[in-house]
């Protein structure tokens, strides 16, 4: 799926999210940058460009982004949130070795189980972990 900025900056103005030139980096890094980046990752990429970009501008931007549902936040590790401009359900692979995360294509909807019933899913996500194959011919 190709993630275009103008339908973006489209979903914003729908979500009342206020266009400022800071909230437009950290969407435009977003999408140039689709590599699962953390908040840190974000404001380390743009604080040279933008030097009055704060990390609390990031993380607020970062929140309204993801209530708008334009950005999905990922939790493969405790210690770390990562940030997914890809919005449409699909899995998560990170490789232990490298740290790179990798999207792959998986029908989430259609995984059930009867121990549910009765449960309202707010969030369905899928994270595998091992090595890629990059790193496995190393």
């Amino acid at each position: 799926m190709k993630i275009i900025l103008e339908d973006l900056l489209e979903e914003l103005k729908k979500n009342n999210i206020r266009l400022s030139h800071q909230r437009l980096k950290v969407l435009e890094f977003l999408v140039l940058n689709q590599c699962h980046p953390t908040a840190d990752q974000i404001y380390n990429g743009l604080h040279k460009e933008v030097p009055t970009l704060s990390k609390t501008t990031v993380y607020n931007t970062l929140n309204s982004l993801t209530e708008a549902n334009l950005v999905r936040v990922i939790n493969i590790e405790d210690n770390e949130t990562r940030y997914d401009i890809n919005t449409f359900n699909h899995g998560h692979f990170k490789c232990q070795q490298c740290k790179e995360i990798y999207d792959f294509g998986i029908d989430i909807d259609s995984i059930y189980t009867d121990d549910l019933n009765g449960f309202k899913t707010t969030d369905k996500n899928v994270y595998f972990k091992g090595v890629c194959p990059k790193c496995s011919n190393a």
